[in-house]
């Protein structure tokens, strides 16, 4: 009698694990949409409110040098520059959610006045219209960083489980399944659009 071998269960199906990771996004939805809200929240914030003296001349020296470090750089640099600096903030913002999500708040908040610091000083000088050029830049990072930063809220809260470490083991494993198959595509498509654009200008 012949004995038929089993397909292994444990067989690699990317469609498979794109499933989970939007399973997990869905699981997740709240965490997410708080980070949204805190970030669109201080966009207006960024936007309206008088900025203080001390605070703004931080933002431009801030902005200042980022236009220093990048002026020189071909194409190709600069798409590089901007991926490795959105992949580093994008993992470290979700990797550090685990001390009570306090990063993942932090870096909204502190995306989200820039955001709306740099709109409003946009706007002051060339008038709405000129917010339209923002909208290439913000398409496929800002949901990557939306996705990290609220997946990162969500590994802070193992803490409040009953079984911790059995819970941590699943927030990170899925967290880090988001980012590979979902955050790290949107944020190499943002840095080609991103660096193509600014290199252009």
């Amino acid at each position: 009698m012949v004995i038929k071998s089993k397909k292994k269960k444990s067989e690699f199906s990317l469609l498979e694990e794109y499933k989970l990771c939007w399973n997990y996004i869905k699981d997740s939805k709240n965490f997410i949409y708080f980070i949204m809200a805190i970030f669109v929240f201080f966009i207006l914030v960024g936007f309206f409110l008088p900025v203080p003296e001390t605070l703004a001349e931080q933002i431009f020296k801030f902005i200042q040098e980022l236009i220093d470090k990048t002026k020189d750089l071909s194409q190709i640099e600069l798409i590089k520059f901007i991926f490795l600096n959105n992949i580093q903030s994008s993992f470290v913002g979700m990797l550090f959610g685990v001390v009570l999500g306090i990063f993942p708040i932090i870096g909204a908040i502190f995306n989200g006045y820039l955001i709306g610091f740099v709109a409003a000083y946009s706007v002051e000088s060339g008038g709405f219209l000129v917010l339209l050029n923002l909208v290439p830049h913000g398409i496929f990072e800002l949901p990557a960083i939306f996705l990290s930063l609220g997946l990162g809220l969500r590994l802070g809260m193992f803490v409040f489980e009953k079984n911790r470490f059995k819970k941590f083991s699943i927030y990170f494993l899925n967290s880090l399944r988001v980012f590979i198959l979902i955050v790290l595509p949107l944020l190499i498509i943002a840095a080609l659009i991103e660096g193509s654009l600014i290199f252009l200008q």
